[in-house]
């Protein structure tokens, strides 16, 4: 039976910082308030020029070094992001001429803060049935473009960045089982209201911001979060306290202290990087696991629940044997 592994992680964050005291400058905020509310410290932020692609290509490689592939290794690139270069062509296909992979297959997923599950998942399948060895996944966004800086309720919680990790063909156990779910109806809870095809240069001048009902996400976050890990754990036959690590999307503090809460899991067995890096959407749970793994807290052969939430609304989850 073919499966599939995590053979490298890498990770990359741009280096200009935003901190609390920063905003606290702009907007009516204050350290405090933003720390009392999500427990973010400070965000990084694409500098001018600077990129999606750039960023993705950044962490493949140091995934790839990690992973001891080439660019030539690799069958397919996947890029999870809500934040392309260009409308077309995908930005998976710039990472890839960047990269220098000639041939092979490239392609983004657009499933926003869940965008790099749901990447998981199809790349896994991808293996699973014998389409490459070698897969490249990155979750990549430049969430500051989208962001109206002035809107406290949106600009203390975004960041840039980008993870990503090289996916192998192996006869060990690796992905055990991916889940996603989507729910169109709560389309509005949290969206950019202007899109290429609903009048995007006429109708917002080109300020096409995040929007979202914070209470409203809050809410079904923690909700879904809570249903999908009993959802994988309890379809896997896997118990909590087998569970080494949870590795969540990096919301806010709040949402990933009541997730864990309402799971039963302690919370010196989840991974929390929100405070460094605030949330940079599909971008957020390998950023996290890359910098779990480099740091030691997460080992070979451990059991991790990789979890997620995003606009959509949308929610994933992936258990893993590291």
């Amino acid at each position: 039976m073919i499966r599939t592994r995590i053979a490298g992680t890498g990770s990359y964050l741009p280096e200009k910082v935003v901190t609390n005291q920063d905003l606290e400058k702009r907007i009516d905020t204050s350290d405090e308030w933003i720390r009392e509310r999500t427990g973010i410290r400070r965000r990084h932020v694409a500098a001018e020029g600077e990129t999606t692609s750039d960023m993705a290509v950044q962490a493949a490689r140091r995934a790839m070094d990690a992973a001891g592939v080439s660019a030539d290794d690799l069958d397919l690139v996947v890029v999870a992001t809500t934040t392309p270069d260009k409308v077309f062509p995908a930005t998976a296909c710039i990472v890839q001429r960047k990269l220098g992979m000639a041939g092979g297959a490239a392609y983004d997923i657009q499933a926003v803060c869940s965008g790099f599950v749901y990447a998981l998942d199809a790349a896994d399948r991808y293996i699973r049935t014998g389409g490459g060895r070698n897969v490249l996944v990155i979750g990549a966004e430049t969430m500051s473009r989208i962001l109206d800086w002035d809107d406290r309720s949106t600009a203390v919680l975004f960041g840039d960045g980008a993870g990503a990790v090289v996916l192998q063909a192996s006869d060990t156990e690796g992905i055990i089982s991916t889940h996603i779910h989507s729910d169109g109806s709560l389309e509005e809870t949290l969206h950019v209201p202007y899109g290429v095809s609903t009048g995007y240069d006429t109708l917002c001048g080109g300020k096409a911001f995040i929007v979202m009902q914070g209470n409203a996400v809050f809410r079904k976050a923690v909700s879904m979060l809570g249903e999908i890990a009993h959802e994988t754990l309890d379809g896997n036959g896997i118990k909590k306290k087998e569970l080494d690590w949870l590795v969540p999307h990096q919301a806010n503090m709040r949402i990933i202290t009541a997730a864990a809460k309402k799971f039963g899991l302690p919370m010196d067995r989840v991974v929390v990087t929100v405070d460094e890096h605030a949330n940079t959407s599909a971008a957020s749970i390998p950023l996290a696991l890359d910098i779990a793994v480099r740091d030691g807290r997460i080992k070979r052969g451990e059991l991790l629940l990789l979890e997620a939430f995003g606009a959509g609304l949308t929610w994933a989850s992936a258990l893993i044997r590291y």
